[in-house]
């Protein structure tokens, strides 16, 4: 008999979210209520150091009515990583801004400041930079170079739930924040996101833009969008945000294992200072990634993602903003990344498996 298939992500839905759930039913208050607003003030206090909270529908939901928040629109440039997925940058897109495209840190998969100090023009209002795959990116450097040239800092927190840079937790670095609550994040509300706001005038312009531009029904203030979240959904993240730091104890303690064990692969740094709490396990293959991705699944019944195979400056929706770009190390990591599982709920049978099937391809070089 076949060995069961270990899945590349697992979201983790326990009987109390569906308590939570039925309880939200039976209260009749199912759109954006009490439970969005109770989840809005446990989501800071646990994870933002207290910043004024607003959830919406989507990660890119939160990106996008962000920067509308803070005024960023047509003229307005903003610097983003090209390695990452394209929601960064489609929410800037989106505002009528235009997306700059820099460069990554080869080490630890985020923005390198040198490159971003080298794409500011007149135009650069900010810098967003993505904590990838769950490693806080260089805020130091990064704040060093805003400052320098009197730019705001933004954050797409989407993948990096409770990460900390020199001891401070991301998303409490830039005038906004944004964590995704997509079901593969390492905490879900089954859809949406959150958005950590550094000032009052900041975290009430967002709920404004989520809500039709209302404050007070049918007192219209701004042109809105509809980008509440639900009760529902606002219930089950209560939660998860419970469990989440059990789950990243074991999603670091699933990563130490496979960082001690596996043979001839890259495996992932954590930079010194920081804490990382692994939405990817990323190494990097240097010979035929895509035939040992086949390989895992084929023969080994393992599942693994490559994020992200086409950097987005070569995305055919944003290629556009960067014609004749060249970033050398996103390209590289475009080559060579793939990320193996290092979810919660992996048995030790799991990553034991998982460690042989990589040693063994690395070793047959597939």
């Amino acid at each position: 008999m076949s060995a069961d298939f270990i899945p590349a992500a697992k979201p983790l839905v326990g009987a109390e979210e569906r308590a939570a759930v039925d309880r939200v039913l039976r209260s009749g208050m199912i759109a954006q209520g009490p439970e969005v607003a109770a989840f809005e003030r446990e989501f800071a206090e646990a994870l933002v150091a207290g910043r004024e909270c607003v959830a919406v529908s989507s990660g890119t939901a939160g990106l996008q009515l962000g920067l509308l928040a803070v005024g960023i629109g047509p003229g307005d440039e903003v610097i983003v990583p090209s390695f990452t997925f394209a929601a960064t940058a489609n929410s800037v897109a989106l505002t009528g801004a235009t997306p700059v495209f820099a460069d990554i840190d080869p080490d630890y998969f985020c923005l390198d400041p040198e490159s971003v100090s080298a794409s500011i023009t007149a135009k650069t209002k900010a810098i967003m930079p993505v904590h990838l795959y769950g490693q806080p990116a260089d805020m130091a450097g990064l704040r060093a170079v805003a400052d320098e040239h009197g730019l705001a800092i933004f954050e797409d927190a989407a993948q990096a739930h409770g990460a900390q840079f020199q001891s401070q937790l991301v998303g409490t670095f830039g005038a906004f924040a944004m964590f995704s609550l997509y079901p593969t994040k390492n905490m879900t509300s089954g859809e949406g996101g959150m958005v950590s706001c550094a000032s009052s005038a900041e975290a009430r312009g967002v709920r404004l833009l989520r809500n039709q531009g209302m404050d007070k029904q049918y007192a219209n203030e701004v042109i809105g969008f509809n980008e509440r979240m639900t009760d529902i959904h606002a219930a089950i993240g209560r939660e998860q945000l419970k469990k989440l730091p059990a789950w990243t104890a074991k999603r670091q303690a699933n990563a130490a294992f496979l960082n001690a064990n596996l043979e001839g692969v890259v495996t992932p740094k954590t930079r010194p200072g920081s804490s990382h709490v692994y939405h990817q396990y990323t190494i990097r293959v240097k010979d035929d990634r895509d035939g040992l991705v086949r390989a895992l699944r084929e023969e080994h019944q393992i599942g693994s993602g490559v994020y992200y195979p086409i950097p987005n400056h070569l995305l055919a929706s944003l290629a556009k903003f960067a014609p004749g770009l060249e970033l050398p190390e996103t390209a590289a990591a475009a080559a060579e990344v793939v990320s193996l599982p290092v979810h919660p709920a992996l048995s030790q049978e799991d990553l034991d498996r998982i460690v042989g099937a990589v040693n063994a391809l690395a070793r047959a070089g597939a």
